[in-house]
């Protein structure tokens, strides 16, 4: 098939064309002199950057004749390996790039059936169909790549040169390898004098290199430690240098030397003497000394550590800082084993915490140290915190005069212990008196002065080691072995490790009371709360098992159940919750007499405390209350997410929510008539039901935190949510089914909520409510999810009673017990649907089921507004 160009089909692919081409030359160019450009970027790099001026003159023609003779050789070779791309090559490379060859196509003559006028007709729509898609033809990107011919990328290393070199380097410097060559000299001289000069501040500073030959006479501020380097060309002597700045004791004996160089130490006089000098009066930037100090006081973290904040600022970085830390011998109180003498001890010495992410010219950071093994905890120090730069400069914040903060001890045998091995970690002079002391507070141990033989055994062992070291003489190997079995035996003492949880809570509650006679830190005091509320969730924990266990036994009601007596004071979980809050409450306020009066209520009502089960403490198991407190959290927490979203919405337009809040308040007043009536006609049907437990001092009404208890207006929501969590953290330990699968996975569920609330907590104190509300979503949904675990584990212990009550029955007893409504729920007689509806379904699945439902169509903006009404006070109440 002939082929020939046709200028006029080609007009219109004359740019994609022309592009076409010129990709072809630069991918065959860049493959043939990539080693040749690579070449000439490291050399003009490394005369920009005056390395040359840095080396000998034959280091530099050697390097120069080499770099030289690679660079004319790859120019030749890629010379002769570049072949200039032609027009049919650019056509082809265009005409691949679309489907059919439509160029090819529009070139080509018929050469089959050209004498038929059908075919000639094909032939010409055919071409007619090429031409239009040649007309959108787009020239292809080239391809340089040549990591083929380069695979250790050593183009990419000669460009990253001369990049440095653009940065950081001068054009002017490449000039000076010119009075390297021979007969330079001759030629400068002839030509006249000239010089070049730099100032290189240190590293450390981040400054850039000053190129003098850019800065005319007058005034040159340079950091102190800066480098200056000086090169004179031209006949010798016809320049010489003169200068103040280098303080240096005896003056170079040559000012003339061609080469300079020396360290500006003092602000001063430099000058260039001769023809085309210059001079500069020489302003000294000088680095000052860094500068700490402490920005809050020493205290004791929640686990005993000691803890100060501080600040440290300098003009370009601190690299390094550390406290030193001395015992104050004038404000230590010199009694009972600290009045001898005490041993020489070395001042204890911390290394300072250094940011990394971020830079250290100043920043604030905490020092954290753990200091309870230290002779001197809890003693009056001096302490000095030192910051050094990279000059060498130092500086000291004032002295801090403080305490040691270190761990406390409020066990009273623990609290001896740790005493009497701060004597004897004070002088082995006081060994005879540590036995002594030792042995008189373990008088008679069986009073209760140890909860396991075991810690008395110890003790007994180390009091023979202190007695015959004593005797011997006590070296610094065996007082040091000593003062860590005590620690231990301390440590032991005051956590212990007690099986039996109402004798741990009272011994959390003895901690809390001796903390604050002795008036502790709020960080100890804000611990020892929390292992107060550990304990006592334990202990509720295990009576609600004993309980579980009681009932499953006999699998009767007893009389018993239900009829408290009139002397047993009822008390729900709540209850117990908001006592220890009020506690905590005035502790946070400094009103230690008014909460050690409520910690020792709190303690006698714990001795004769009843726990209810369920929200009234009768017809409802463990699992029914959970699942009724854990819905109304949902509920709480559901509302709390949309204040979030509507506070977001009037930051971004204020205003908008105005018309909603009218009609959400008639909405909810209309809601809140219709409960009223609901609750007033369930308060008939209990009252008709005549339960017993009524009017006996049992508290009723909504529990903290419910739908039915106004919230508090002037709480933020952070505050809201903090307390929210606080009840969930309650709500989980108080979960029946430890041990079981659906129990753990429920737990488990749970904690993940707790998290999620934690982090919408600081979200909320940081006003990101948009990170608020992702959090209280992910919460929303490990609370449902805890919900369906807790519901299908409580279904299948449901149904596994039901198959042991019913062996022994009749069919027909367990026709009339088996009436339920469609929850699955037992009619007992009452009027209603007569046929099984669920066939055995889990009813928390089906009512699962249904409320998803319920959501469902809420969410289905085309229904009525009177029924979109009637289910959004659906899901409100469930």
């Amino acid at each position: 098939m002939a082929t020939s160009p046709r200028n006029a089909d080609l007009k219109g692919l004359r740019w994609p064309l022309g592009l076409t081409h010129a990709g072809l030359l630069a991918e065959r160019a860049t493959r043939a002199f990539w080693p040749f450009w690579s070449v000439v970027m490291l050399a003009l790099g490394l005369l920009m950057l005056g390395l040359q001026d840095l080396v000998a003159v034959e280091t530099v023609w050697a390097v120069g004749a080499a770099l030289v003779l690679a660079a004319l050789f790859f120019l030749i070779r890629g010379a002769l390996r570049f072949r200039w791309p032609h027009r049919d090559e650019a056509l082809a490379r265009l005409d691949a790039t679309m489907e059919g060859r439509p160029i090819q196509t529009m070139l080509d003559s018929q050469a089959i059936g050209a004498g038929d006028e059908a075919s000639r007709a094909v032939w010409a729509a055919h071409q007619a169909r090429m031409r239009a898609r040649a007309a959108q033809a787009r020239a292809p990107a080239p391809d340089l790549r040549v990591s083929r011919r380069d695979p250790f990328g050593l183009r990419y290393m000669a460009m990253l040169v001369l990049l440095v070199a653009l940065l950081f380097g001068s054009l002017w410097r490449v000039g000076s390898v010119g009075g390297m060559a021979p007969g330079a000299g001759a030629a400068q001289a002839a030509a006249g004098p000239s010089w070049e000069g730099w100032v290189e501040p240190p590293a450390y500073t981040g400054l850039p290199v000053l190129y003098l030959n850019d800065f005319d006479e007058g005034e040159l501020r340079a950091p102190q430690g800066s480098r200056v380097t000086l090169r004179l060309y031209g006949e010798a002597g016809a320049l010489r240098v003169t200068e103040e700045v280098s303080n240096r004791p005896v003056a170079p004996e040559n000012p003339s030397e061609p080469v300079q160089d020396f360290t500006l130490a003092q602000s001063g006089r430099l000058a260039i003497e001769g023809e085309g000098g210059r001079a500069w009066e020489v302003a000294l930037i000088p680095d000052a000394a860094p500068e700490i100090e402490a920005t809050g006081p020493a205290e004791t973290s929640a686990i005993g550590a000691f803890t100060m904040p501080f600040a440290a600022r300098d003009d370009y970085e601190v690299i390094a800082g550390r406290a030193r830390i001395t015992l104050d011998m004038a404000r230590l109180d010199r009694r009972y084993g600290l009045a001898a003498k005490p041993e020489p001890r070395a001042a204890i010495e911390v290394d300072l915490p250094m940011p990394v992410a971020r830079g250290r010219e100043d920043f604030e950071e905490v020092l954290i140290e753990d200091f309870s093994e230290h002779a001197w905890a809890n003693m009056p120090v001096k302490i000095e915190l030192i910051a050094e730069d990279a000059a060498g400069n130092t500086g000291t914040s004032p002295v801090i005069e403080t305490e040691l903060a270190a761990r406390h001890f409020f066990d009273p045998m623990a609290a001896a212990v740790i005493e009497m091995r701060r004597d004897l970690l004070w002088t082995r002079d006081n060994a005879g008196r540590v036995a002594q002391v030792l042995r008189a507070v373990s008088y008679q141990p069986e009073e209760g002065l140890f909860d396991h033989e075991t810690d008395y055994l110890r003790l007994r062992f180390i009091l023979r080691r202190i007695e015959a070291t004593a005797a011997y003489g006590m070296s610094d190997e065996a007082q040091a072995e000593i003062a860590e079995a005590l620690w231990d035996l301390a440590l032991k003492l005051e956590e212990g490790t007690l099986a039996d949880a109402l004798e741990r809570m009272r011994q959390a509650q003895e901690r809390l009371s001796e903390a604050m006679k002795n008036g502790a830190s709020d960080a100890e005091i804000a611990r020892l709360m929390d292992e107060l509320r550990d304990a006592t969730r334990d202990y509720m924990e295990q009576l609600q098992r004993e309980f579980a266990q009681q009932n499953q036994g006999d699998g009767t009601d007893r009389p018993d159940q239900g009829q408290p007596d009139e002397n047993t004071m009822m008390m729900t979980q709540d209850d117990l919750q908001r006592m220890m809050d009020r506690i905590q409450e005035l502790m946070e306020q400094g009103r230690m007499a008014e909460a050690q009066q409520a910690l020792e209520e709190f303690q006698r009502m714990m001795e004769n405390m009843r726990v209810t089960q369920g929200q009234g403490g009768q017809g409802q198991s463990p699992g029914q209350q959970a699942m009724e407190g854990l819905a109304d959290t949902l509920r709480q927490q559901q509302g709390l997410s949309d204040q979030a979203f509507r506070d977001l919405q009037e930051q971004f337009n204020p205003g908008a929510n105005a018309g909603e809040s009218q009609g959400n308040e008639g909405r909810s007043g209309g809601q809140g008539r219709g409960q009223s009536h609901e609750g007033q006609g369930q308060g008939q049907g209990e009252g008709q039901a005549g339960e017993p437990g009524q009017g006996q001092g049992q508290q009723s009404g909504p529990r903290p935190g419910q739908s039915g208890e106004p919230q508090d207006l002037g709480q933020s929501l952070a505050e809201r949510q903090n307390q929210l969590r606080r009840q969930l953290e309650q709500q989980r330990g108080a979960l029946p089914g430890a041990g079981t699968p659906g129990g753990d996975a429920a737990r488990e569920a749970l904690d993940r909520a707790g998290r999620a609330m934690d982090g919408a907590e600081e979200a909320l104190r940081q006003d990101d409510l948009a990170e608020a509300i992702d959090r209280q979503a992910e919460a929303i949904e490990n609370l449902r999810e805890g919900m369906r675990e807790l519901g299908e584990q409580m279904a299948q212990e449901q149904r596994q009673n039901q198959q042991g009550q019913q062996q022994g029955q009749n069919p027909d007893a367990l026709a009339g017990r088996n009436r339920a409504d469609p929850l699955g729920r037992n009619q007992r007689g009452t009027p209603g649907v007569e046929n099984e509806m669920l066939q055995g379904e889990d009813v928390y699945r089906r009512a699962r089921d249904l409320l998803d439902e319920i959501r469902r169509r809420s969410g289905d903006a085309e229904r009525p507004a009177i029924e979109l009404d009637y289910l959004k006070r659906l899901l409100d109440r469930f």
